[in-house]
């Protein structure tokens, strides 16, 4: 008899393939040591993303995520006050009990990943509705308009 050899513990469970592949490029681009690790992040900046993003782009994002991911992002009650991107790592950092460096390290693994799901149009109005700081966040020169 054959089988899955991701057994599931009681307080783990079953996910989709598609988040299983997310989270095994978070934790190659982030160079994890674990699988846990990796969702860790996935879990801190999904979450911390679902706080800034409203609209069309919230929504368009969460129908290109695995469902596990569109649940933390969309589980989120978007922030009055948005926050710039270095602002956004600051408060993810303040909310992990983490470092600052290690929690840019950890936007940038996550949102490596979120690139890959959604196309470049809608990462383009994703930077577009968000405060200055994110396109560096998701590896992308940070371009200011001309005065």
């Amino acid at each position: 008899m054959i089988t899955d050899v991701r057994a599931t513990s009681a307080h783990q469970q079953p996910y989709s393939t598609a988040y299983e592949q997310m989270l095994e490029k978070v934790r190659y681009e982030g160079a994890y040591p674990t699988r846990d690790r990796a969702e860790e992040a996935v879990r801190l900046v999904l979450a911390g993303l679902g706080r800034q993003l409203t609209g069309d782009e919230r929504v368009d994002l969460a129908a290109r995520l695995p469902l596990e991911a569109a649940r933390v992002l969309t589980a989120q009650i978007p922030d009055t006050q948005p926050l710039t991107g270095w602002a956004f790592v600051k408060d993810l950092a303040a909310r992990a009990g983490a470092s600052q460096a290690t929690t840019r390290w950890d936007t940038g693994s996550v949102f490596a990943a979120v690139a890959a799901y959604a196309d470049p149009k809608l990462i383009t109005r994703i930077l577009h509705q968000l405060p200055t700081g994110y396109a560096l966040l998701f590896g992308q020169a940070e371009l200011n308009p001309a005065i």
